[in-house]
């Protein structure tokens, strides 16, 4: 009996400080809850009911259409990522090694010596390499890799000779495969967030404009090793888990969001300014049982919240043993801690503008996002203001780290962890657009069509991007690209693509020669 009552006490909403009235939605209007949106023209027909789940099948077809897209390769950063999965299946240790030597030329070249062994100002003061990577892309890759170890041992059991080292082809398409799902899944739990507060088919056209417009696609499929699409995953799961219970969030329901944020630390250690969110939530509770006089509710709260710290700190434990044995003690992190951060943020201008992948030159689309969380409906002010403040958050830090553009990468991949909150935005500014005509029957096919402008423009940047056209490092032209764009990609397209699917270990070949070739 008394553990039966010990379960119903975990699983009891705490009580809802002062009426459940969010102290942030005072930025809304005085009226505790909005009435639901206003639906016109073809979203009251009887379709539009099934939209719920044509949508996101929908969504899923296309996500299935995408996969030939899928680049099993290990290239970059992705080489310390991987390690991560791949030595403790493998070898059962964390010696990178066979990882450094096996990664792609570039990054070979720049740790070895002439004599091919790797030099030693590689290696901690715990003699393991400096692998200052995270380890959450590994945790979440593991059941792939596990799949895909099985399969080999198995083929080989009836006469394959596939080499169970974790570099052969298995592993590789297990791990691609693996970030391409975790992509997509992140794309549905922001898809699941915004359709909450805007029509179904809004929240389906902005996921699709994200998705196609933005930088998410080079590291969903081209550079599946790294681990941005792993933290459109994470945070989205995050939000949607963290919304979906804001209003009566239960002890045990705060311990799962607490487990869900360690994850999300997991994968990427810039995703913690999103706990800001859950911050801000409960000083509005604590500001407003204060003034209620309602004490009893805020220790309750108090509890809570410890639980959620130490489940937080219970899922960041793989991270800071991985950081204990390389580095030496739980809370290093290598060069991150010695980079010259300028916590005056001297880079918010140039992360926005920059030719050098500024976060708006390169992918414009999410002008229109940030744009659209200024026209949020009255039901969803209060959100609005949470995520705008994760993503200032968000903003804030990599406008204070030196290496903001991201070195070599396409656009600014440090803020693929908001593409939740850009497809919230973006949804927000086609309803609010789509709610200025009596009918979505036109409106629909004019965004619809300026949402695929934006992809074919980001597509043939991608293009030229992937394809060494253009720098991947510094600075670049845009009278150049523009040029590109009309007369050069038309031409080259279709026999990259040949390539792409064919020949693509020679393609990738080619494209780190003219890497390799840029850099001197």
């Amino acid at each position: 009996m008394k553990l039966k009552s010990g379960r119903r006490a975990l699983s009891k909403p705490l009580p809802e400080l002062a009426k459940t009235r969010d102290r942030l939605s005072a930025l809304a209007s005085p009226v505790t809850s909005a009435p639901p949106l206003t639906r016109s023209g073809s979203t009251s027909s009887s379709a539009e009911k099934n939209a719920p789940a044509r949508y996101p099948r929908i969504l899923f077809i296309l996500f299935l259409c995408s996969l030939p897209m899928v680049n099993p390769i290990v290239h970059g950063d992705g080489v310390g990522y991987y390690a991560y999965a791949r030595a403790p299946l493998i070898q059962h240790n964390l010696h990178f090694e066979q990882d450094w030597l096996h990664a792609n030329l570039a990054f070979t070249q720049a740790r070895t010596l002439p004599n091919g062994q790797l030099s030693a100002a590689n290696y901690t003061e715990m003699g393991y390499l400096n692998n200052l990577f995270s380890v959450g892309p590994a945790l979440l890759w593991a059941p792939f890799l596990l799949v895909a170890h099985g399969i080999v041992h198995l083929s080989n059991a009836y006469g394959a000779h596939i080499p169970a080292d974790g570099f052969s082809f298995p592993y590789l398409l297990a791990m691609a495969l693996g970030t391409a799902i975790y992509g997509f899944l992140g794309l549905l739990f922001s898809y699941s967030l915004a359709r909450k507060y805007v029509e179904e088919h809004w929240a389906f056209l902005a996921t699709l404009g994200i998705w196609g417009a933005s930088s998410l696609p080079v590291y969903m499929y081209f550079n599946p090793s790294w681990s941005h699409a792993h933290s459109v995953f994470a945070v989205g799961l995050f939000l949607w888990y963290w919304e979906r219970t804001r209003a009566s969030r239960t002890f045990l329901q705060w311990i799962l969001l607490g487990l869900i944020s360690g994850l999300m630390l997991d994968v990427y250690f810039a995703n913690g300014v999103f706990l800001v969110l859950p911050l801000i939530e409960s000083l509005v509770h604590y500001g407003d049982a204060w003034k209620t006089e309602e004490f009893r509710e805020a220790g309750s709260l108090f509890a809570a919240n410890f639980c959620f710290l130490l489940a937080v700190i219970l899922c960041f434990i793989p991270t800071l043993i991985t950081r204990y044995i390389i580095f030496g003690g739980f809370f290093r992190f290598g060069s991150y801690q010695h980079v010259a951060w300028d916590w005056t943020a001297p880079y918010w201008h140039s992360i926005l503008f920059s030719t050098e992948h500024g976060l708006l030159t390169w992918t414009p689309i999410l002008a229109l996002a940030i744009f659209g969380l200024v026209f949020a409906p009255r039901r969803a002010k209060a959100l609005t203001s949470y995520l705008s403040a994760g993503a200032a958050a968000f903003f804030y830090l990599i406008s204070c780290y030196p290496d903001w553009a991201g070195i070599a990468a396409f656009g600014n991949r440090f803020f693929i962890s908001v593409t939740p909150i850009f497809i919230f935005g973006l949804a927000l500014l086609l309803h609010r657009l789509g709610s200025l005509f009596p009918s979505s029957r036109f409106v629909f096919p004019t965004a619809a069509s300026i949402i695929v402008l934006f992809t074919l423009w980001n597509a043939g940047f991608l293009f030229q991007w992937g394809a060494h056209l253009i720098p991947v490092r510094g600075p670049v032209s845009f009278a150049e690209i523009a040029h590109n764009q009309i007369f050069v990609v038309p031409r080259e397209l279709s026999s990259q693509l040949r390539l792409y699917f064919f020949r693509r270990r020679t393609l990738m070949r080619e494209i780190e020669n003219r890497d390799i070739q840029q850099q001197r």
